[in-house]
């Protein structure tokens, strides 16, 4: 005899959402997507050179271009303008585009290390160690004597103090373990923070001030031909340790234990993604100011797009970061020319809807971290 509960026909099971149920992601073919964003970056770089409140035309920007490459002569007249498409507009799009990369790649990086979707390359609180540094150059004038270098040191030197102070007390005896890096991070950067809210209110001339906030809020309005080649090496160093660990980071972002069963040692991989991190962010904090938001929304936007393993993510993230970043700074200089909008304040407001949407994206996971 059938019961009542026999005679309720059953629902049909809802798929669900983060399951297999979910229909999975559009992905782009990695060639394709290699493709485009190598094409991309030297358009991008071009327009870097030629967008600005200056009123050359294309012609004219090409033109310095090809003397600069080549080594050819310009005329007498041209020098002002040869100046500002060569010195001032290209070197900041090229070193947009090694920030952008370097910013990116360590997000992935340092997502992995702490197995937490929401850290990017600020959270070991290197950055507002670095700005410690960088302020008590723009406001009290210290390490004058190095002239042009004396920010970039600083800021540099600074940085790899607060890293040594995070390891110091993130450390145990089971190694660095990643709750402890990130509460210690937060700690560091709430604690810099606010010395460096301290200078800005100790500052003495207010114009002092405003570049110091400036910095703080990330520009690269001081880009040089001169700060390339050391961020641009922290940068390649940095990609090619993390490529040649991306097996390794597929492991860690597993877990501890399956990471020890796959062969990998999560602890020595710990330290060396911290100290490859700390390294990369003190080196591009030191020429660009605390840029936020790229190294956290670029990584999970190339894992929606090539899926979660660290070998491809490694090869497009830094791609899309830096073509991304030398389009928020041409905009940064455009939108109320001749005023210049600090690169921070752009890459907050791209950041966060973009963010809000990839969260609210039934069939995106954070590349299951």
């Amino acid at each position: 005899m059938a019961t009542s509960v026999d005679r309720i026909p059953a629902k049909p099971a809802r798929p669900s959402r983060a399951g297999t149920g979910a229909p999975p992601p559009r992905r782009i073919p990695l060639p394709i997507l290699l493709a485009g964003l190598c094409l991309a970056l030297p358009v991008s770089l071009v327009c870097g050179a030629g967008l600005g409140a200056s009123g050359l035309s294309w012609a004219e920007v090409l033109r310095y271009l090809w003397a600069g490459l080549t080594g050819g002569a310009i005329g007498p007249d041209e020098v002002s303008a040869y100046t500002i498409v060569w010195e001032l507009r290209l070197s900041r799009a090229v070193l947009a585009a090694i920030v952008g990369a370097g910013l990116s790649a360590i997000g992935v990086a340092v997502q992995a290390m702490v197995r937490n979707a929401l850290a990017d390359p600020f959270v070991l609180g290197i950055s507002s160690g670095a700005a410690v540094g960088a302020n008590a150059v723009l406001i009290f004038g210290a390490l004058g004597a190095l002239g042009i270098w004396a920010l970039s040191t600083a800021a540099f030197v600074s940085a790899l103090l607060a890293m040594l102070l995070v390891y110091a007390v993130a450390r145990t005896e089971r190694g660095l373990t990643p709750l402890r890096l990130v509460l210690t991070g937060t700690a560091m950067y709430y604690g810099f923070s606010a010395v460096t809210t301290f200078m800005v209110f100790a500052a003495e001339r207010g114009e002092a001030a405003r570049s110091a906030m400036m910095w703080l809020l990330g520009s690269l309005s001081g880009a040089n031909w001169a700060s390339v080649p050391i961020a641009a090496g922290a940068v390649l160093a940095g990609l090619a340790h993390l490529g040649w660990s991306a097996r390794r980071l597929n492991g860690l972002a597993m877990g501890d234990e399956t990471a020890a069963a796959l062969g990998v040692d999560p602890g020595r991989l710990r330290k060396e993604l911290f100290l490859v991190s700390a390294a990369v962010t003190g080196a591009v904090v030191a020429v660009s100011g605390a840029i936020g938001f790229v190294g956290l929304m670029v990584p999970h936007a190339v894992r929606m797009l090539v899926g979660a393993d660290h070998r491809r993510v490694l090869l497009v993230a830094p791609l899309a970061g830096a073509v991304l970043l030398i389009w928020v700074d041409i905009l940064s200089r455009v939108v109320l020319a001749p005023a210049e909008l600090p690169v921070g304040v752009l890459t907050a407001v791209i950041g966060v809807p973009c963010f809000i949407l990839l969260m609210r994206r039934r069939s995106y996971s954070f590349g299951g971290i």
